[in-house]
């Protein structure tokens, strides 16, 4: 894109001349932003760059956004091809991030995916493959059902490749070994090793000729750069060596071949990729049980009572499935015929069969038990439940912790720093260790090359991430980026909800107390209000007086946040709620339902008050059963050092009982949505690193505000899109395992790393030869090899051994 030409970010929520000039201010802020102007009528903002467009179109959108408005764009997950290490992650990054119109990109190198943010009108995936093809890799840009079997079957392909080219090599490498160790002085010795080590260099180990001439061609380097130059240099040494020995004597210069070290790293080199290939592979099994819940064809009940088997592709919404006993469930549903038990720990965790009724929903990829129904399709596709556990899953693992942003600054500068040191250490053995200085120069060259390992660090934190995140998901805790999982360690303070988060969120009416003469119409007026609403304790009261209500269609509504609801019939206004609305329409209570009313919260019930303008009309007692799990997760939570708060709207009396009996360290009574997310900010302004637990719309806030955010999987969709952790059987003692999880994870990573700089702190001056003027040990590039392929198996092993860990 010409520096002169204007590019035009499209905009969202900027509604009136004064949003446009909120935003156009905004704009001049930005350093590079040559000139910039806001169409109102056309939702655009027009900018034009000095240099560097794509960093003035990546500014402008943060700007935007902080502003308190919005730039569409789309959020794309593609699989990258032909990476070979961290730096080729690197500069696949880098390259796509170069790209105008692309708003953030982050490539993992553990499960080789790119998650790309984009604004669609400024560029295209085609495009963003073109680049990325440019730079020497591939996109897989095609998100069909068939391709994502196809980008498996491409990686599958190339392992199995992988493992023929290391068989192949080892068939040339242990002669070569044998011969370079132990029959050196052989007739021509020489000659027969150049006749091995050729094959395993260009035939065998040409990804990485071929990679380091990609490359090149764009002025980078990575990992086939090193190899391709350190076994490339050991092998043309040593044909000159072979061809020429007598003019090299006559130089002074003394040397042996190398065939047998430049031949024997590729080998190794070839073992270590596999071995870490299975290993990442392994990482993500979590992905690929989940991808495998999913069966390929269903039986659908057709109209006429036909029962036809069809692909899973084509089952659409409203189709009615027959499920049979021990087969799983295909989509999202709702039973209306037969039952049985279903068995959906696969998605929840939980071992124990759920009973499935008429009504009840059932979920694609969870096992029937013995039992056969019938059910009608309610999502399908990716609108699944486990479609959506999948791609979070995949959206997780991609994701990059804060420290990973450390880890790819050094790995970006990592190979050009290891070439600076090879060619300082060869000039420095050639200028001071006189007549063979210019061979073991030579040789520290190569082994420097050989033993530096940027996969090593690449690895580190992402393979730990992938399988921290592919276990939670296991246990039934989702988790969406690899920041909470990492952070979720460092909890101290922990806020619940109450009802639905410690209760069930099945709350019941136990009590109905008339303080006038019932009426059919009364009733039938707080049954429509009630139903008109979607609050969980409208649900109970609509529940209870179903059977004896009528509907009344003509009813206006009103939700009052947090207090209650209000309805007006025929000029009057009628009020549902609390005790605070009821005081705040100026409504008096007899000493008969004072007492009612007191007696109910004693019970630690809560109370729902209908009055109209003028006077009370009825109370409504409503229980709600704390959960079984909540008490021992409390317990976990204090011994953990964390401490308990507890918000709800719902009354003193009530909150208190619960506070007691499940010994809350802190509770606050009546508290509006809009409180919660204040008493967050409050704790956090004290140094604490809040958890927010909550399940309903009311929540979403303080969900947002919260450090780690965590959603009951049984409530709101809005709580669960904005939490970063996801309970999806509602369990509150899945939150201790969450944290537990965060902590065993973050352990690996810091091992992990450690690891893999001292791995290179260590093995880069040894192989450089600093150890020669104290105990005279020289490094065999040979030897360096494997050294470098067992770095990167030994990091990806290491996360591995997270799987064995307990939560529980």
């Amino acid at each position: 894109m010409k520096e002169s030409q204007s590019i035009a970010i499209p905009l969202l929520h900027v509604d009136s001349e004064h949003c446009a000039m909120v935003v156009d201010k905004g704009l001049s802020k930005i350093k590079g932003i040559k000139s910039h102007a806001v169409e109102l009528n056309n939702s655009r903002a027009l900018i034009s760059a000095d240099k560097y467009p794509e960093e003035a179109v990546q500014s402008a959108v943060k700007e935007i956004r902080d502003l308190g408005y919005d730039v569409p764009t789309v959020s794309k997950n593609f699989a990258v091809t032909s990476m070979s290490c961290a730096s080729c992650a690197g500069n696949t990054e880098a390259t796509l991030n170069n790209q105008v119109g692309v708003v953030k990109a982050e490539v993992n190198y553990a499960n080789t995916s790119a998650k790309i943010e984009y604004i669609p009108s400024l560029t295209s995936a085609e495009e963003l493959k073109k680049a990325v093809q440019n730079a020497g890799y591939d996109l897989i840009i095609d998100e069909s059902e068939d391709a994502k079997d196809s980008v498996q079957q491409i990686k599958e392909n190339q392992y199995q490749a992988l493992k023929k080219r290391v068989f192949g090599s080892l068939l040339f490498a242990i002669p070569l070994f044998i011969i370079g160790m132990f029959f050196m002085d052989m007739p021509y010795a020489n000659y027969i090793m150049w006749f091995l080590a050729t094959p395993m260099l260009f035939y065998y180990g040409r990804q990485f000729f071929v990679g380091a001439y990609k490359q090149a061609k764009h002025r980078s380097a990575n990992m086939d750069t090193l190899v391709a130059l350190s076994t490339g240099t050991a092998y043309m040494f040593s044909v000159i060596v072979t061809l020429f020995p007598t003019y090299l004597h006559s130089k002074g210069i003394h040397a042996h071949v190398y065939f047998e070290a430049s031949g024997i790293v590729i080998a190794f080199i070839l073992i270590g990729k596999l071995l870490e290939e299975k290993a990442k592979g392994n990482t993500s099994s979590a992905i690929k049980k989940l991808m495998g819940l999913q069966p390929k064809s269903v039986v659908v009940v057709r109209e006429d009572g036909a029962q036809e088997e069809i692909p899973i592709s084509s089952v659409s919404v409203g189709d009615v499935i027959l499920v049979k006993p021990g087969s799983r469930i295909a989509v999202d549903g709702e039973v209306i015929s037969g039952n049985s038990y279903v068995d959906e720990s696969m998605i929840s965790g939980e071992p124990i069969a759920v009973s499935k009724r008429v009504d009840d929903d059932v979920f694609a990829g969870t096992i029937n038990q013995k039992g056969s129904f019938q059910f009608r399709a309610k999502k399908v596709g990716s609108d699944t439940v486990l479609a959506q556990i999948i791609k979070m899953v995949e959206d997780a693992q991609g994701s990059k912790a804060p420290v990973q942003k450390l880890v790819d600054k050094i790995a970006s500068i990592f190979v050009p720093v290891v070439l600076a040191i090879a060619i300082v250490s060869f000039a420095l053995w050639w200028a001071l260790a006189g007549e063979n200085g210019f061979t073991q120069g030579l040789i520290a060259f190569v082994t420097v090359l050989v033993i530096a390992c940027p996969c090593a660090l690449g690895l580190a934190t992402p393979t730990a991430i992938m399988v921290g995140v592919g276990k939670g998901a296991e246990q039934g805790i989702l988790i969406k980026d690899a920041e909470s999982l990492q952070l979720a360690r460092k909890i101290n303070v922990l806020i619940l909800d109450k009802t639905g988060t410690i209760t069930e969120g099945k709350p019941a009416v136990t009590e109905m107390k008339w303080f006038v003469e019932e009426q059919d119409s009364l009733r039938n007026i707080l049954y429509s209000i009630e139903k008109s609403s979607e609050h969980p304790l409208a649900d109970a009261i609509a529940n209870y007086l179903k059977d004896d209500a009528t509907f009344l269609s003509s009813i206006s509504i009103e939700n009052l946040s947090g207090e209650g609801i209000e309805g007006v019939y025929e000029g009057e206004t009628y009020s549902i709620g609390n005790q605070l609305l009821t005081k705040k329409r100026n409504i008096q209570l007899s000493e008969q339902a004072g007492d009612w009313i007191n007696s109910q919260l004693e019970k630690a019930q809560t109370v729902v008050l209908l009055s109209n303008s003028k006077q009370l009309l009825a109370g409504i007692a409503i229980a709600d059963k704390i959960k079984e799990s909540s008490k021992r997760a409390i317990e976990a939570f204090h011994t953990d050092h964390i401490q308990v708060h507890m918000l709800t709207g719902d009354n003193e009396q009530t909150a208190q009982a619960v506070a007691k009996e499940l010994g809350i360290d802190v509770y606050k009574a009546n508290v509006l949505p809009a409180e919660k997310a204040e008493y967050v900010k409050e704790l956090q302004s004290k140094g604490f690193v809040v958890a927010m637990v909550g399940d309903g719309i009311n929540d979403s806030n303080a969900l947002a505000q919260a450090d780690v955010s965590i959603a009951m999987g049984k409530g709101s969709d809005i709580a669960m899109d904005v939490a970063k952790m996801t309970i999806i059987s509602s369990d509150l003692s899945k939150i201790p395992n969450a944290i537990r999880l965060s902590a065993y994870t973050n352990t690996a990573i810091k091992q992990n790393l450690f690891w893999a700089f001292i791995y290179n702190l260590i093995g880069i001056p040894i192989a450089a030869g600093i150890l020669y003027p104290i105990n005279g040990f020289l490094l065999d590039p040979m030897w360096a090899g494997a050294a470098m392929a067992l770095s990167s198996v030994s990091v990806v092993s290491n996360s591995l051994r997270l799987k064995l860990k307990k939560l529980s």
